[in-house]
């Protein structure tokens, strides 16, 4: 069970927790779209330092307006940036 669903939008929650963490400073605010849900993986913050991973996360392909993401984009209002983001990094909009 999946918390989002293709064509939801969502908010990158902002933050820089202890250690590693894999939403870069430059998405992280901002609204998109899900496209695509990937799948369950381990969680790579906590298998980053030889954790299980557990509990699983749902990694979702994201797509945002390259005009929303960079304030002084030079190109077409058509591109579209698309990131994997882990579920928990995910807020509803």
């Amino acid at each position: 069970m999946t918390k989002f669903k293709p064509g939801d939008r969502v908010r990158i929650r902002t933050g820089s927790p202890p250690g590693h963490f894999r939403t870069p400073a430059y998405i992280q605010g901002k609204v998109g779209i899900i496209k695509t849900i990937h799948g369950l993986f381990g969680n790579p913050e906590s298998l980053a330092y030889g954790g299980d991973g557990l509990p699983k996360q749902v990694l979702y392909q994201v797509c945002f307006d390259q005009t929303q993401v960079w304030e002084e984009y030079k190109g077409s209002s058509r591109d579209k940036l698309l990131i994997d983001i882990y579920e928990h990094w995910l807020e509803p909009v």
